[in-house]
Formats: structure tokens, sequence, C-alpha cells
């Protein structure tokens, strides 16, 4: 358990990191050594703990995926009140554990409040993970801890906080739906999470859509990453999703100024658990670039019946993906993307004369090694009322991560009318000047259709160091039109 192990744990994070500047994002229960990615991609601490700033014991430490001191994945990514939630977790060496289960919400600026602890647990040594062509799966593990889901639960995005009796934490993410209706369906990219996922980080076994490990513990690219990955093993390293900031900058935004919000998962989207026509509008809160046919299709229908779509980042729904059953039998547990290798469709959605920009208004350009600001332009439309925003004005480091532009020579979906809201200068990775923009354009249903085209535009509603009153005012503006507000 060297430090040379160590260094290839952190490679996998970090060079994940690169490609998004606000990462994982500050987590309100966080304390004392916990670290998230700031926006150059390392790894900093958020909290400065004053005990260890006097010299004295720090709090908990995050698990990470060579010793595996306490790791977990649950049996169901939503569940609704009255539902049970199996959660399975490793503990190494075996020793008792108990479960925090945290709402993410914005709580009078906390950010998260504690719901529930469970009974002191009994932590074991879980089977290794299972191998087949570089898909990691943990779906032999045993069941640690069932959740009974009270009926007066609040719907919303959870995270069980795993600690061991030594000090070891970890994490598991949730969501809890219903089928009510609200004004805005929250959609969580559970399946562009765990596209990202490389557990475990342990420089020999795991795998994402990104990167697999050689037999000397060199991260390897695409060419040699997994086709497919599972849902059932936990997240790596301290088990959060790299992009989970996004969507918790904007449920902390949201709940704050009390919109009325429902949630859901894209694989709900997927297998129809869920009807966007219940709804005025869906909100896309973060990076969501992996999208199966019944999710396109389900979305683009809802459009179509007057829907709003609200997507809050960028390169969205560039990869097809498919979605199977697990070895035991559990549907929507395997994902798979061919990404050009081997026979199939091709994985573009714009290789199969379906480019994203038919429904977004714009679509992917490519990465922002530094960032760069977002460029006001049309600043006399309503978007722009109240914000203070001008004509040409810099809103600095809003076009960060990646961004989307429009292309002219692909096709637009059918609209009343359409306008881009920002039209930014930015240098790419070989300092060749590009553009971001920001697009709206309004359905022939009346639906709304805006696509902020950069990463951090969540983050600007509610993350601390980001937070720009311009974006927040014309987000208000957006969702007050969908919801109809006054």
């Amino acid at each position: 358990m060297g430090a040379e192990q160590i260094r290839r744990w952190e490679s996998g994070a970090l060079a994940h990191a690169v490609s998004d500047p606000f990462g994982q994002g500050p987590l309100p229960w966080l304390r004392g050594s916990e670290n998230y990615f700031d926006d150059t991609g390392q790894m900093v601490p958020w909290y400065a703990d004053e005990t260890l700033a006097r010299g004295g014991v720090g709090g908990p430490r995050t698990a990470d995926d060579v010793r595996g001191q306490i790791k977990g994945f649950a049996s169901d990514g939503a569940v609704a009140p009255g539902e049970a939630i199996d959660f399975h977790i490793t503990v190494d060496p075996p020793q008792q554990f108990s479960v925090d289960v945290y709402r993410i919400g914005h709580y009078g600026g906390d950010g998260a409040a504690k719901i529930t602890t469970s009974p002191r647990l009994s932590g074991i040594v879980q089977p290794a993970p299972l191998t087949a062509d570089r898909t990691v799966s943990c779906h032999h593990w045993w069941q640690s801890w069932r959740l009974q889901i009270p009926s007066y639960w609040s719907i919303g995005a959870y995270v069980a906080v795993l600690t061991t009796a030594d000090g070891y934490r970890s994490h598991i993410p949730f969501t809890v739906r219903d089928g009510h209706p609200a004004d805005l369906l929250l959609v969580l990219p559970d399946v562009t999470w765990q596209a990202y996922n490389l557990y475990p980080e342990d420089g020999r076994t795991g795998a994402s859509l990104y990167h697999a490990w050689d037999e000397e513990g060199r991260l390897l690219g695409e060419e040699e990453a997994a086709v497919t990955v599972s849902f059932d093993r936990p997240y790596a390293g301290a088990g959060l999703p790299l992009h989970v900031g996004h969507a918790y900058d904007f449920i902390r935004w949201a709940e704050r100024y009390g919109y009325d919000l429902a949630y859901a998962e894209t694989r709900d989207l997927h297998a129809g658990r869920v009807d966007p026509s219940r709804y005025r509008g869906l909100v896309f809160p973060g990076h969501d670039e992996y999208w199966s046919v019944p999710m396109r299709r389900t979305v683009e229908l809802a459009r179509d019946v007057g829907t709003s779509l609200v997507f809050l980042s960028a390169n969205t729904m560039y990869w097809q993906v498919e979605l199977a059953p697990s070895p035991s039998g559990a549907p929507d547990r395997l994902l798979t993307c061919r990404k050009r290798r081997g026979p199939g469709r091709p994985a573009l959605w714009r290789e199969v004369d379906r480019a994203e920009q038919q429904l977004l208004g714009i679509q992917y350009a490519g990465r922002v090694p530094e960032p760069h600001p977002l460029v006001v332009r049309n600043a006399d439309h309503w978007l722009w009322e109240a914000t203070g925003a001008g004509e040409g004005d810099e809103i600095p480091g809003l076009v960060a991560g990646e961004a989307d532009r429009y292309f002219p020579r692909t096709a637009l979906p059918e609209h009343q009318g359409r306008i881009l809201l920002a039209h930014s200068p930015y240098r790419d990775g070989e300092g060749v000047r590009r553009h971001q923009e920001t697009s709206l354009y309004r359905a022939p249903s009346g639906a709304w259709v805006f696509a902020s085209g950069t990463f951090a535009w969540s983050p600007a509603l509610d993350r601390p160091g980001h937070v720009d009153a311009r974006v927040q005012r014309a987000t208000a503006n957006l969702l007050d039109r969908i919801c109809k507000r006054d």
C-alpha cells in the first residue's frame, strides 16, 4: 500500500477534474481533511478546521479505493416514499460503522440537513469486485443495511454518509421521487455520473468509459477503457460522482427561492417511470453527456406537448448509450457506449443524423482550458431583464470547463422564435480562438428550450466564490416565465 499506489489512485480523479473545473463541489457535512476540486482542477480543502489549524486532531478522513476503508453503493438510484433502498457496503478492517442520511437543500445556508441516522452496523470485507472485459461489478456483495423510506420524507436529492468506528468516511447518493405534479422536474444525470466512474481507483482494476489501468499501473485513455460499466459498484474516491456539484448548486438555489420541484434521474426518463407532461418544465442542472434513445424520445415528446426544457451545462446529449439488466436481472444496471469501437451503430448523436442541436438549439464545441468571460448578447431580451447586464458586458469566468455553440450547417429544431443570448470568445487547448453561445428558442408547442452552453452556469447560482447575481436573476426570469409566475 505504498505511496506509488496512492498516486495512481489520485491520478484518475485528477484526469477527470481537468474537464470539469467544478467537480464535486463543497458539501456541508465535510470537515477537516476533506477535499474537493477547485476551478483549476486541483484538490483543495473546502472547510478550514480550527482544531487542525491549532495542531489538534481533525475529523473523519476520506476513504480511498486502494485500502477500501469503507465503500458502498445502493440497490436503486431513485426510490419513492414507502419503498426501501438497500445498501451494499464493504468495511476494511471489519468494524462497526454508521450511516447518516442527509437531504440536499438550502436549509438556511447550511446546504443540507441530516434526516436520520442508522443504528450501529457490523461491517465486513466484501468479496473483491468482479471484472469481465474491463466491466467492474459488485453485484455479488451482501446487503449491509435496508432503509425504509417513510411516507413523510420530502422528495429530493439525498446522500448516505458512511463513517467507520475509526473515522473513515465515504458516500452513497440516491434520490427520493414521487409522481406528484410540480412546476419543475429536476432530472439528475445519473447515467453520465456512472460513465465517469473509475471505481476502484486502485491502479489495477477500475475502469470507466474514459480510463482503465495497464499492468504497470499507468492510466490508459478511451481506446483501452470500458465499453460497459455497471451501476452495481461504489463511486470512486470519496463515493460521490465527479460532476455531482452542479446539481447540488442548482438545488440549493432553487429551494432557497421556493421553486416547486419534483425529482427524478435520467434512468427514470429512460424507463418511463415519470410523465414529463405533468410538469411545466424539465431542468437538467449539470453535465448530462450520455443519453439513450428512450431518454431523448421522452424529452422530445415532452417539448412537443408544451413542457419547457432547461439545460444548465454544456456537452449535453453527446454520446448515445444503451442500458441493460444486471446479471441478477435488475433493470438498467449496465451502461454501454462503444465510442466508435467494434460493431454496431455510431455512438455520437450527430453521427446518426440526430445532432444534439436539433433538440438543444446549440451543441458541443470543445473544452475550455482556462475560464473566460461570458459576453452578453441581445441584452434587451427578457432573460436579461433587471440583471443590470448590458450589451457586450462580460461576466467573468462563466465560460469554463466545456462550451457549446450554434453550428450553422446543422439543422435547427422547429421553432416560433430563436435567439442567442451570449457570444463569448475563448482559446482552446491549441490556442485557437473559438466562441461559446447561449441559446433560447420557443417550440411550436409554446415550450421554451434554454441551453446555457457552459459548465459554469449552475455554480454561478450558489457555489461560494462563483455566485453571480446576473446569472441568478436571468435564471429566475427564465424559470418564472416557464412557471408563469407574476
